[in-house]
């Protein structure tokens, strides 16, 4: 599986429970990179895609299998880290409140094989880098 993952300048993910920002050029971005496999997520997070591009359950991690994508806000993927392809982390590139943050340790075992600028809706830049 793939997991994709939002950050900001100092790996933040959550502040107060709460999803620090989106972005509707990213999702499209996201839809499109999965659009031939399945991309997963929990309820958290389907209310920032169409309802017809996702699957929603709570065990999406349990359930994603090899070439899947799942979008992760709020739940801890690294129980499944054995399972994982490559990790996608789309950086803000602003510092956000947060207090739950993403151990970047989980990417030492991987390396960066692509890193791209785009801008955003809300966003003038959005980082996207991809570690396998």
């Amino acid at each position: 599986m793939n997991i994709i993952i939002c950050l900001d300048n100092n790996n933040g993910l959550l502040f107060n429970r709460r999803r620090q920002s989106r972005d509707s050029v990213l999702c499209e971005r996201v839809v499109a990179l999965s659009s031939e496999s399945t991309l997963w997520m929990n309820e958290y997070s389907a209310s920032l895609f169409s309802p017809e591009t996702v699957k929603v359950d709570s065990d999406f991690l349990e359930k994603a299998e090899k070439g899947d994508y799942c979008f992760i806000e709020n739940v801890d993927f690294t129980p499944y880290l054995d399972k994982v392809e490559r990790i996608i982390i789309y950086r803000w590139n602003r510092a956000y409140p947060s207090d739950t943050v993403f151990d970047d340790s989980v990417l030492t075992s991987r390396m960066l094989i692509k890193s791209t600028d785009f801008a955003g809706f809300s966003h003038e830049r959005i980082t996207e880098e991809i570690y396998e």
